[in-house]
């Protein structure tokens, strides 16, 4: 307990000293940045929803102001690969003619920045009108609807007959633009900021928007640019600033935590009221089902904040990380200890085993410290995307490492099954652990893979159903593993099986609690504990009669 409790202590100091997101109220400060383009939100959105940027401190030098930067805005049906970005990794999507894009829906922002303006470019598929100078153009009343801000300061042109929608259409992709603020301040560079607001205001505008940031001489290796520059986002749908995909979430943490709770205290009933024999790992599996409840009751409190407030409250986020990060610790130590039939069949690990712990421990803590900073760092920072990809290694990594022990004892009860004379026993041990190295290869396959392709297929909208099916396989595989490894008398588990390969015919065995070590009891490795006495009671009754028979032929 005093490694989780070392564990828990960097956690809340590496969530103290990280960048965070505020939840749907997005700050991103980028500095010394030479991408060539920096993803910046994802977003479902409903009818009634509203988008707001402000991209602010854009430093530009003056031999740079001929130069190509500028917003992308896209909507998708599902959270997939961008059409757009795939197509466009070797050249500037802002320099595409606009005409030839025909991938979906995409919105053109263009910094000019030698004329201070910014010019709108929209494609053919492109139908959302309510564009705006700023979120206070947004007009109040849904019956009297604004399309887009007027080139004056405050004026907005009204689009109340479908007659007039193509037109404002062309307006919006040709005619519209937006103020480019720039100032010097004695300095030898420009400061520039614009701001703009999106509202979608009907069904057919809603989807999943993507918004990515461009910087056009990036794309040639030999004129690189830093950026240097600030961007606030605020998304929301009504008064909910959780994403389409996400609003069902915080009912379902909740629903999971209870069902795991009340799943832990019937599996600590079934442990108190169990005749038969009770080991640690049952009481450290009790640990892993409460852990688990805890996790997803902090993880629905912290999403409800961020869908009340846009952001999340530091004490129940800090709650869930600690929480997070232990019940992942043991879960792949409970899993270990299972494979490698500690307690179940022997008291002492191995040294392979000990080897194995070594690694995987450390590796499922880098895992999920990477897992949290990707949680609280924005999707545009330059660490983010490389720690995404140290977690989904390192992840698979832990995930094939703890089907190793399974490996080794399937093994071993293969070797033995026909040369200890228990065959029987170890056979059912065989077939019981087959049975767990498939239910984990299930579990991985099915959260890691199959929940990935689904959350990629499903329209935006139903975006929490790969969370609900991952949450569901966890509940399913605990249930499953409880129910195998229950404490009954018929589990084959309980039968003790040697430990040793040699060809010595006594071996010794530990206690069940490893604290009286070095205290052993002799037993023959042909006899099933609990036979002995049985067997030799049935060599004296042979003794005592071929006793009495040789008496009575003397006589």
């Amino acid at each position: 307990m005093k490694s989780f409790a070392s564990v828990a202590l960097w956690t809340v100091l590496l969530l103290l000293f990280t960048d965070r997101s505020d939840g749907r109220r997005h700050h991103l400060e980028v500095r010394d940045d030479l991408r060539r383009y920096i993803p910046l939100s994802t977003f479902g959105f409903y009818p009634g929803g509203i988008l707001d940027v402000k991209l602010s401190n854009f430093m530009v030098t003056p031999h740079s102001e001929n130069n190509i930067y500028g917003l992308s805005l896209d909507k998708t049906l599902s959270d997939a690969m961008n059409p757009y970005l795939d197509t466009h990794q070797d050249n500037c999507i802002l320099q595409e003619p606009i005409s030839s894009l025909r991938s979906g829906p995409i919105l053109f922002f263009i910094m000019d920045l030698k004329r201070e303006v910014v010019h709108l470019n929209c494609s053919s598929e492109w139908e959302n009108t309510h564009i705006y100078k700023d979120a206070s153009h947004i007009p109040p009343m849904r019956g009297k609807r604004q399309s887009f801000a007027t080139v004056s300061d405050s004026k907005s042109m009204y689009m109340q007959r479908r007659k007039r929608e193509a037109k404002d259409l062309v307006s919006v992709c040709r005619n519209y633009n937006l103020t480019l603020t720039c100032a010097t301040n004695d300095l030898p560079f420009k400061i520039c900021s614009f701001t703009f607001a999106m509202e979608i205001s009907n069904k057919a505008d809603e989807g999943l928007y993507n918004l990515y940031f461009h910087s056009c001489p990036n794309y040639d290796m030999n004129t690189l640019y830093s950026l240097q520059f600030d961007v606030d986002i605020e998304e929301k749908n009504g008064q909910n600033y959780l994403s389409a995909g996400e609003m069902p979430l915080p009912a379902l943490y909740f629903m999971m935590s209870l069902l795991f709770f009340l799943s832990g205290l019937f599996w600590v009933f079934i442990l108190k009221k169990s005749k038969h024999p009770v080991f640690k790992i049952h009481y450290l599996m009790a640990v892993l089902v409460f852990l688990k409840s805890l996790s997803l009751l902090f993880h629905g409190i912290n999403y409800h904040f961020i869908q009340t407030k846009g952001e999340h409250v530091e004490a129940w986020a800090i709650l869930y990380y600690i929480t997070h990060l232990l019940k992942g610790a043991v879960l792949f130590i409970t899993i270990v200890l299972i494979g490698t039939g500690w307690t179940f069949i022997k008291h002492i690990l191995a040294d392979k085993d000990k080897k194995l712990f070594m690694i995987v421990i450390p590796l499922q803590v880098l895992a999920n410290v990477a897992e949290i900073i990707i949680a609280e760092s924005e999707e545009g920072d330059k660490e983010h995307s490389t720690w995404r990809d140290i977690f989904i290694l390192v992840d698979l990594l832990c995930c094939g490492a703890i089907l190793f022990p399974v490996v080794w004892s399937i093994r071993h009860l293969q070797e033995a099954a026909g040369t200890d004379g228990k065959a029987a026993i170890n056979l059912r041990k065989l077939k019981l652990f087959r049975q767990f190295y498939i239910m984990i290869v299930c579990y991985i396959y099915f959260t890691r893979i199959i929940v990935y392709l689904l959350k990629i297929t499903v329209a935006f909208q139903y975006a929490w159903l790969d969370e609900m099916f991952k949450e569901m396989a966890t509940y399913v595989f605990f249930v499953l593993t409880g129910y195998k490894f229950r404490p009954v008398s018929q589990n084959p588990y309980f039968s003790m099986h040697d430990v040793d390969d040699d060809d010595d015919d006594e071996v010794e065995i530990l206690t069940q609690t490893g604290l009286t070590e070095g205290i052993s009891k002799v037993t023959n490795r042909s006899q099933p504990p609990g036979t002995m006495v049985h067997e030799s009671n049935e060599e004296e009754r042979e003794n005592l009669i071929s006793k009495r028979e040789s008496s009575h032929e003397y006589d």
